[in-house]
C-alpha cells in the first residue's frame, strides 16, 4: 500500500503528466507570462463549464472575495453576512475593507448557512449576504436569494470548495457559483480544480459587474495608465491558467472519484454510533472537497487524531475556532463562547479523512478498518 496523504498531487500529476508538461513549454515557448493568451482561453473555458456570462481570474481566491465586495460598491460600516464556522478569508475581506462583518450560526448538519440565523441577522445596515459553500455541497441558495431579494442584498456566493458542484435553483440545476450576483472560488492546489500554485477567479452574469470587476483587478484600470477607480493588482499567472484549462477537463472525473471515495466512507463507517458520516443536502450535490466526519461529545478528537497517526492515517480539523472567537473580529469582547452554539459544537467535534482522487481501494479499507478498531476497542 502506498503511504496515505490527505491530498496526492503528485500522483494526480503523473496520470496527466504529459499534457501538463505540454501546456507549460507552450507558455515558456511564447514567454507571455502575464495576461498571455492561455488566460483567456481558461477563462473561457471555465465560463462555459459553469454556464456563466463571464469569468474574469485573479490571483487567488482572497482577492476574489474582495474584489467582489469592492464591486458591489459597499461604504466602511455596512454589514456583510457571513458563516460563523469557515475559514477566515470569507470574514477577513470585509474587516480589510472597513465593512462589518456579521457571523450567523449555521445548519447543524450541512455546516452550511443557517437561513433562520441569516433572517435573524439582517439589519438596516445590512447589504450583503456571503454564503459559504463549504466542503464540497452548496448552502441553500434557493431560500438565500430570496431572503437577498426581499431586503434587497447583494448575494456573493465563496465556491472555492464547491467548483462543479450542481445546486438546484428555480426548477433547474446550477453550478455552485453562478446563482447569485457573484461567484468567487479559488484554486489552491489542493482544491477540486487546483492549479500548482495561486490562483482564483470570479464570475458574475451581470455585465456591469463583470467590467466593473475586471477593472478592480488591474489597478482600477480599462486602458493603461488611466485608472477610473481604486484597484489591486490581481492576476491569474498564465502558467496557471495553462495548467487549468487542462485540468478542467478533468474535473467532473475528479468529481466522481471523490464521491466513490466518499460512498465508501459512508457505506463502512454507518455501523459507528458515535460517528456521523456528511449529510447530503437534497437540492445540492456534494463533491468533497473534504469527507468531514462529526464525532459524539464523548469522544476524544484529539486522541483519535492521534490514534490515526501512529498507523499512518493523516486527518485535519477544518475548524477549530469559530469566527466569533478569533481575537482579529472580536476586539471588543461583543461575542463570547456560548453565541454561536452550532458553530461552536463543529469547532469541537469535526474531523476530515484524507480525500482525493487518487486513494486507492487498499488505503480506504486500511483507513476504515482503523477507525472501526479505534471504536471497538
Amino acid at each position: 500500500m502506498k503511504p496515505i496523504r490527505m491530498v496526492d498531487l503528485k500522483t494526480q500529476y503523473k496520470n496527466i503528466q504529459p499534457e501538463i508538461d505540454g501546456a507549460i513549454n507552450r507558455v515558456l515557448d511564447e514567454t507571455a507570462f502575464i495576461n498571455g493568451p492561455q488566460v483567456k482561453e481558461f477563462s473561457a473555458s471555465l465560463a462555459r463549464y459553469l454556464d456563466t456570462d463571464h469569468v474574469i481570474p485573479c490571483a487567488n481566491g482572497t482577492d476574489a472575495l474582495q474584489i467582489a465586495l469592492m464591486a458591489l460598491d459597499l461604504q466602511p460600516g455596512d454589514e456583510v453576512i457571513t458563516p460563523d464556522f469557515t475559514f477566515i478569508s470569507t470574514v477577513e475581506v470585509v474587516g480589510l475593507m472597513g465593512l462589518k462583518p456579521v457571523p450567523v450560526d449555521v445548519d447543524e448538519n450541512s455546516f452550511n448557512l443557517s437561513v433562520e440565523e441569516v433572517r435573524r441577522a439582517i439589519t438596516e445596515r445590512t447589504r450583503a449576504i456571503v454564503p459559504v459553500h463549504l466542503f464540497g455541497q452548496c448552502a441553500p441558495m434557493e431560500e438565500i436569494m430570496a431572503v437577498a431579494r426581499e431586503h434587497n442584498l447583494a448575494v456573493v456566493e465563496d465556491a472555492a470548495q464547491a467548483l462543479g458542484a450542481d445546486c438546484r435553483f428555480e426548477g433547474a440545476n446550477n453550478k455552485a457559483g453562478t446563482i447569485g450576483d457573484i461567484g468567487c472560488t479559488s484554486f489552491f492546489p489542493s482544491k477540486n480544480l487546483g492549479c500548482y500554485g495561486d490562483g482564483g477567479a470570479l464570475c458574475t452574469n451581470d455585465e456591469k459587474l463583470a467590467d466593473r470587476i475586471r477593472t478592480i483587478a488591474n489597478h482600477g484600470s480599462h486602458k493603461k495608465y488611466y485608472h477610473s477607480r481604486i484597484g489591486l493588482n490581481s492576476r491569474l499567472d498564465t502558467l496557471q491558467a495553462a495548467i487549468l484549462d487542462v485540468k478542467l477537463q478533468y474535473l467532473d472525473g475528479y468529481n466522481r472519484a471523490r464521491q466513490q471515495a466518499a460512498a465508501y466512507y459512508d457505506r463502512e463507517l454507518a455501523g459507528l454510533t458515535r460517528v456521523t458520516t456528511p449529510h447530503k443536502q437534497p437540492f445540492s450535490s456534494h463533491i468533497y472537497h473534504q469527507y468531514t466526519l462529526k464525532l459524539a461529545g464523548d469522544v476524544d478528537r484529539d486522541d483519535l487524531k492521534q490514534y490515526l497517526k501512529e498507523k499512518g492515517i493523516p486527518s485535519m480539523v477544518y475548524y477549530p475556532v469559530p469566527m466569533h472567537l478569533q481575537e482579529a473580529f472580536n476586539t471588543d469582547g461583543q461575542w463570547g463562547e456560548g453565541d454561536f452554539p452550532v458553530s461552536e459544537i463543529l469547532t469541537r467535534s469535526v474531523l476530515s479523512l484524507p480525500m482525493h482522487t487518487e486513494l486507492e481501494e487498499d488505503q480506504l479499507e486500511y483507513i476504515v478498518a482503523n477507525i472501526k478498531q479505534y471504536f471497538q476497542s
